[in-house]
Parts: structure tokens; C-alpha cells; sequence
């Protein structure tokens, strides 16, 4: 019988997290944008179980979730961190400090350092972004298929880099960086480009801005490590590989958790198992 249950609202997805009768940690999620499925998948369980609710939708939640006495709101970065404290613990790392970067919707950027934490910073680029400029230049919203279609497109013929500007000469920093975003686009207005490349070229502008915001708050907190989570990272390998080529050519150690969506929902279940 689940004795406690973790739920995380988030703009998108509503992640879950509890543990079996064999005391495995299970993980899932429903979409936001149908809290009657999550509320109908929640009363499938008994109405004494503890709930521990977190999220930017919670409160949407709620009504449906009346029958339901033992309910308890964390704060959401409260959450995200206590998640994220347990999976570092559970995953064999052994820093105590690093900038979080919870990619969702949009984009929050945590110091932690142990149990300690502060929001320093973050943008409205993320998945929201993903999905939503995928949408307007190609008219495909689906999340799988944006990633499937990004892994096959080219970003040579949309993206400026700064090895372009300079037609081989000597660049003052790193050639391999993108110089503008779409730029090439604007230039070159003749040459034909495929959704592949189009979303490609998104992915790159998320990750870019993404990592460039994280990497400039690690430089000026004088930390090593990056942690990137974030259900926009589920199973999304070339996001991943953006964010994490950036991070390193500026010399930082990106990390991508395993589960990496689930951190509030772990987190807010570990609340209610205290």
C-alpha cells in the first residue's frame, strides 16, 4: 500500500514519485493540462495516503484533490533541491556545492552548497521555448518528435559562428561558438532549410542561452560543477550534448541526473516521509 506520494505540478508535465510495496522509488507523469487524469490516477490509492504537493499549477490541483486530508504544500525550490540532494546522494557524487539548473517551462538557476540553497538567477527560455518556437517555424509541437527531428537537422545552414565572421582568420575567442542564432538565416535568405535544421538550431538556442546563464553564475561563485535537470532533458540527447559541449569549453563539469525531471516530486515526497 503507498503510504506517501510526492506530486510536482509543473507547466507541462505533473511529475509523481512514491514507492512500491517492495519499497522501489516509482516515477511518473501526466500532463498539466489534464488534472483530471491526475486526480483520478491519485484516487485510485487510499485517501489516507501523504501527500506532499509542490509546483507552479499546484493550486489547480487542489480541488481535485478534496477527498484528500493529509495534504502538505512544500515550496517548490524547496523541493527541487531536497530531490536533488537525494539523487546526488543516490548516484554516487560527493561534491556538496554546484550551481542547479532546473530547465522546465522556463529556466531557474540555484546555488547550492549542502542543504543550503538560493535562487541567483534564471531565464524564460526552456522548454516552453522549445516547444513553442518548434511550433510557429515548423507547426510540430510533440516533444518526441522535436527531439527525433533535431538529432538529423544541420545548424550550418541557419546559425552564424564566429569562425564565419572571420572567413579563417585568426578569431579573438573559441571559432567553434555561435556567433548569432539564426543569424545565417537573415543573411542568406536563398538557401533552402528543412524542419530538421530549424529545430536543430532551436534546440542550440536554448541550450546556448541556457548554459551561458549557468556558466557565468558558476564563474562568479567560483564553482566547478553545473547540475542540469529538468523534464526539457528527458531523453534528450542533443539538448544534452549542447549544454553540456558549452559548459565545457568554458571549462566547467556539466552534470545530467538520472531522472533528471523528477527532483520536486522526489522532493516533495521525502517531505511527507520525514
Amino acid at each position: 500500500m503507498v503510504q506517501a506520494i510526492g506530486i510536482d505540478v509543473g507547466g507541462t508535465l505533473t511529475k509523481i514519485a512514491y514507492y512500491d510495496d517492495q519499497n522501489q522509488l516509482i516515477l511518473e507523469h501526466f500532463p498539466s493540462s489534464d488534472m483530471e487524469e491526475v486526480s483520478n490516477w491519485i484516487a485510485s490509492y487510499s485517501e489516507d495516503a501523504l501527500i506532499g504537493l509542490t509546483g507552479g499549477r499546484s493550486e489547480q490541483l487542489k480541488p481535485f484533490l478534496k477527498q484528500h486530508k493529509n495534504l502538505h504544500y512544500i515550496v517548490e525550490f524547496d523541493a527541487t533541491v531536497a530531490g536533488v540532494n537525494f539523487q546526488i546522494q543516490q548516484q554516487g557524487y560527493t561534491f556538496n556545492e554546484a550551481i542547479v539548473t532546473n530547465i522546465g517551462t522556463g529556466t531557474s538557476i540555484h546555488l547550492l552548497k549542502g542543504n543550503l540553497h538560493e535562487r541567483v538567477g534564471g531565464t524564460g527560455i526552456g522548454g516552453g521555448t522549445l516547444l513553442g518556437l518548434s511550433n510557429l517555424m515548423t507547426g510540430i509541437v510533440d516533444f518526441e518528435t522535436i527531439v527525433e527531428l533535431s538529432s538529423k537537422g544541420s545548424r550550418a545552414k541557419v546559425d552564424i559562428l564566429v569562425s564565419d565572421i572571420y572567413f579563417g582568420n585568426k578569431t579573438p575567442i573559441d571559432g567553434g561558438l555561435t556567433a548569432s542564432n539564426f543569424g545565417d538565416a537573415g543573411l542568406h535568405t536563398e538557401i533552402s532549410r528543412t524542419k530538421e535544421d530549424l529545430i536543430a538550431s532551436i534546440q542550440g538556442l536554448v541550450g546556448e542561452v541556457i548554459s551561458t546563464l549557468s556558466i557565468q553564475t558558476a564563474t562568479s561563485e567560483n564553482i566547478e560543477h553545473i547540475l542540469y535537470i529538468g523534464s526539457t532533458l528527458s531523453e534528450n540527447v542533443p539538448l544534452q550534448t549542447i549544454i553540456g559541449n558549452y559548459t565545457k569549453r568554458k571549462n566547467r563539469t556539466p552534470i545530467f541526473l538520472e531522472d533528471n525531471g523528477f527532483s520536486g516530486a522526489i522532493g516533495a515526497l521525502l517531505s511527507r516521509m520525514k
